[in-house]
């Protein structure tokens, strides 16, 4: 380390939500053992990545960014690799980048003091769990990086075993925080400012309480019963576990936010087998019918991945008519690619890069379109929005609405207004991936 007097860090986060959640809680915890965060790596005694590997290629990203970097091992700077990527190759980093002192997976961020103390003395440190660990990464030294909406990890872990994911051998088993710590860690939260509560997990709702206190249902309206909260939100679901209590809290709380994102993959039965996500076509669609039939309008978003080993043009078109059939608001569409240690290396059809970059396109092309004709429907509606910030280039307002919408909107008289604060918005125009309004009166 440069000098031992002023330890500052530099972190890069790659992937999801949960991963940048996570190095909020790395950030917090590397400031309570007395560094300081600084914007570049130029400045930096320790630099970290914290990676994911749910797509193709992950890892050579990540290689290829401390190949980059390799000039500055002679500057005395300290690399360490985090998150997926690291649990994923584990000790393999180390040769393949010998300049790299750390190498820890997400389950073993809470040994990250220790390790830190190895690697300030000039040794290497590793934290690779296996999946038989019960610890969640807890810590009151969360550094949040958005002042009003803050997340809160509550199930970490997979236990689910799709056969493309990477995710149940880079994260561990499912394992639950008790709901009394979240209900602690929430109401801090509002104790701070924070009015926009986002409930994290692999599968969020496979929730289960150590305590057996409450349900994923019940903690989710028990969130939005905490005084000053005005939001709440949850991702990512998985159907199997998606129960029909999730819909009704939704209805019984105006706080919980009118928005479900249920990832269905595919809309053949067969390759859903294949891909081993434990329901049909049938079931995930009665868990839609029963967004679909409550008293608000909930925005049901997805993910979706086209040329899994074996996808025939029918079973790609099956697909497609279940965009017509449920009409989602928005979805992330993806081509298949195989990941380290998946059961699907093991399957027979591959489908070419070519044709899954056209099965990409098509549906990527239909979605748009009934985006389109979906976002038209909130024309003339007026709606509460979070202002997120503004466009002085367009001088328009950024916020976002219950159902997750991106709305950019005018305020009357050039007023400025306050990140953070809500504000109802009428709508005037629609476009495919966001809606434009204007400010008709302002809100707490």
């Amino acid at each position: 380390m440069p000098d031992t007097a002023d330890k500052t860090f530099y972190l890069e986060t790659f992937g999801c939500q949960m991963n940048v959640h996570d190095s909020e809680k790395v950030v917090g915890t590397l400031m309570q053992q007395g560094y300081r965060q600084v914007q570049t790596v130029e400045e930096a005694g320790l630099v970290l990545y914290n990676t994911c590997s749910i797509r193709d290629k992950a890892e050579q990203k990540v290689f290829n960014r401390l190949s980059d970097y390799k000039k500055y091992k002679a500057q005395g700077k300290i690399f360490g690799v985090l998150g997926c990527v690291a649990q994923q190759e584990g000790k393999r980093i180390f040769e393949r980048a010998p300049y790299v002192s750390l190498v820890a997976g997400s389950a073993s961020y809470r040994n990250l003091p220790a390790m830190l103390v190895q690697i300030e003395a000039g040794n290497r440190a590793t934290g690779l769990d296996d999946r038989e660990t019960e610890d969640c990464f807890e810590t009151e030294y969360t550094a949040r990086t958005n002042p009003h909406r803050g997340y809160i990890t509550i199930i970490e872990g997979c236990d689910k075993f799709c056969a493309y994911c990477v995710v149940p051998f880079t994260r561990g088993k499912e394992r639950s925080r008790t709901s009394a710590s979240v209900l602690a860690e929430a109401r801090q939260l509002s104790n701070l400012g924070y009015t926009e509560i986002q409930l994290l997990g692999q599968n969020v709702n496979s929730y289960r309480d150590p305590d057996g206190k409450r349900s994923f249902a019940e903690l989710l309206t028990a969130v939005g019963e905490i005084h000053g909260i005005q939001r709440v939100r949850f991702t990512t679901s998985h159907p199997r576990d998606f129960g029909r209590d999730i819909v009704d809290a939704i209805e019984s709380s105006p706080v919980l936010c009118d928005h479900v994102h249920l990832p269905i993959q595919s809309g053949s039965d067969r390759v859903l087998d294949a891909m081993q996500r434990l329901y049909t076509r049938d079931e995930y669609l009665e868990r839609i019918s029963w967004i679909q039939s409550a008293k608000r309008d909930i925005s049901i978003t997805t993910d979706l991945i086209v040329g899994f080993p074996g996808e025939t043009e029918r079973e790609f078109e099956e697909t497609l008519s279940l965009l017509d059939l449920i009409g989602y608001d928005s979805a992330f569409t993806f081509k298949y690619s195989p990941r380290p240690n998946t059961p699907a290396l093991r399957l027979d059809d591959a489908i070419p890069d070519e044709e899954k970059s056209r099965r990409l396109a098509v549906l990527n092309e239909k979605q748009r379109s009934i985006q389109t004709h979906r976002n038209k429907r909130h024309l003339g509606q007026s709606t509460k929005v979070m202002v997120e910030g503004k466009n002085p280039s367009r001088g328009q307002w950024i916020g976002r609405t219950s159902q997750i919408k991106v709305l950019n909107f005018t305020a009357p008289d050039g007023a400025e207004l306050k990140t953070g604060s809500y504000v109802d918005v009428r709508v005037t125009t629609s476009f495919p991936n966001s809606l434009v309004g204007e400010m008709v009166e302002t809100g707490g």
